[in-house]
């Protein structure tokens, strides 16, 4: 099986839809399901964007968007003056049908002969504009497939620089020597080694060693044993490989193909759980007694970083795999703000059980991620870059992942479906929590101290040192 990173493939909208490689053109909204027929789902709320165009324009202008109202009604009232003609030409043919039979009834042969004619060029007609409809659909869908989520109303406006801290907790930790970056100290050890990542599988790899790889297992153990026992998570064990409309469906695709990786035989390896878990619901219909949804896993998450050149190319903050605590939460509407919180404070409560510094930011509108509507990141204090790096990212998306894979509920008291809300947060990632550790637990001999908490998930281990030498 081999694995292509998505730029070398290409996409062929409708039917006959499917991957080949050659150059890249966007995915719309309709998908090329590998069992089924495409399907049609809902992407943004048309009728936000008919009612108050004036409204949707100034939304998409805090994501950074030029207007773009007046392009997306353009092509949905060509849409629907397709489908109006569409629906007057099937009607008039049902009507022609029924006059058949009562002008051969009367034994009117040219009568019937002629309307048997007209019904034939109707059937023209309809064959060309179903074809014209699907054509329309399938851009206007493009069109809205690429577009983010809306922020929420509290969310700062701006870039990077208008994000906005909200809290900290804990003081970073002095050193009475200057403090390495993780990097050396693992190397140092003897238990980080990126020299032979790079033999086998090229840069932003690692191999960890001992002591070290123990204690990644050890902190990805530390987290889910949390999130299941004292925060109601249930843990799923998920597929590391997907098919194209589940990256649809959390909004990776079409506008972050290059982030991914796509294998030879049409699946994509995940950038993150978040994937899988909020999957589960994919085409579902909920029961509103039922929710929320919890869920948690640790897997593998794989990422091109096709944006990330010169950033940290030392070291284990961007990798192309490393794994991940991942948490899903799918609630009704008028919980995902309230769940937002809990979760955020999932992320928050490992690193203080940890002894981590950490500081916490609402992100501005065009600095969040795309399916997002308000995002805080968790920042974590590392003592060799003397800089907070983030660690967490807890999004509330909304109704906007749940449009994309037709995922509802059913309220007590209406018959009308609805869609959920899905959020997402990493609790945490398990390599930079790693980084961190080292970082902020080193000693002056270049050993590492086991926080309190993790020495029962390191068989008792106090201290990290240097790596036993094999014969």
């Amino acid at each position: 099986m081999r694995i292509i990173p998505y730029f070398k493939m290409h996409w062929r909208a409708g039917d006959a839809g499917g991957w080949t490689e050659g150059a890249t053109r966007p995915i719309a909204g309709r998908i090329k399901c590998s069992t089924d027929k495409p399907k049609r789902f809902a992407v943004l709320d048309l009728k936000l964007i008919r009612d108050n165009p004036e409204a949707f324009d100034a939304a998409i202008a805090k994501r950074g968007l030029e207007p773009m109202s007046a392009e997306i009604l353009a092509i949905d009232e060509e849409r629907r003056k397709v489908i109006t003609a569409l629906q007057d030409a099937q009607s008039r043919r049902n009507q022609i049908s029924k006059e058949v039979g009562k002008a051969k009834a009367a034994k009117n042969e040219d009568e019937a002969q002629k309307l048997i004619s007209e019904m034939g060029d109707l059937k023209d007609a309809i064959q060309k504009g179903e074809h014209e409809e699907k054509e329309i659909s399938a851009r206007l869908d493009g069109v809205l497939a690429g577009l983010p989520n809306l922020a929420a109303d509290d969310v700062p406006v701006g870039d990077e620089d208008a994000n906005e801290e909200i809290r900290r907790w804990g003081e970073p930790p002095k050193f009475d020597f200057e403090p390495k970056q993780h990097f050396e100290l693992g190397e140092a050890l003897g238990l980080m080694d990126f020299e032979t990542a790079v033999k086998m599988s090229g840069s932003r790899f690692v191999v960890l060693r001992g002591e070290l790889a123990r204690l990644e297992r050890a902190l990805a153990a530390f987290m889910i044993d949390i999130q299941t026992s004292e925060f109601g998570h249930e843990e799923i064990s998920p597929p590391l490989l997907v098919r194209d409309e589940a990256v649809f469906g959390t909004g990776q695709l079409p506008k972050f193909h290059e982030d991914l990786f796509r294998t030879s035989n049409d699946y994509w390896l995940i950038p993150t759980a978040e994937v899988t878990l909020t999957n589960l619901v994919r085409e579902e219909t909920l029961d509103e007694g039922a929710l929320p949804y919890r869920f948690t896993a640790h897997t593998p998450c794989f990422r091109s970083e096709a944006g990330a050149a010169g950033k940290d190319t030392r070291g284990m903050i961007r990798l192309h795999q490393f794994s991940k605590v991942e948490m899903v939460s799918i609630t009704l509407p008028e919980q995902s703000e309230d769940e937002h919180q809990r979760m955020t404070n999932c992320a928050e409560d490992v690193l203080r059980r940890l002894g981590l510094a950490y500081r916490t930011l609402v992100l501005a509108s065009r600095d969040m991620g795309f399916g997002a509507c308000k995002t805080y990141d968790i920042e974590v204090w590392l003592p060799g870059q003397n800089a907070y790096r983030e660690i967490s990212s807890c999004s509330n998306c909304g109704d906007f992942q749940a449009r994309r894979m037709n995922a509802r509920y059913r309220p007590k008291d209406s018959k009308q479906l609805q869609f959920v809300h899905t959020l997402n947060g990493s609790g945490l990632a398990v390599g930079r929590t790693l980084v961190a550790v080292l970082e902020n637990y080193q000693q002056q001999d270049g050993t590492v101290r086991v926080p309190e908490a993790l020495i029962p998930y390191m068989g008792g281990l106090e201290i990290i040192g240097a790596a036993k030498k094999l014969r």
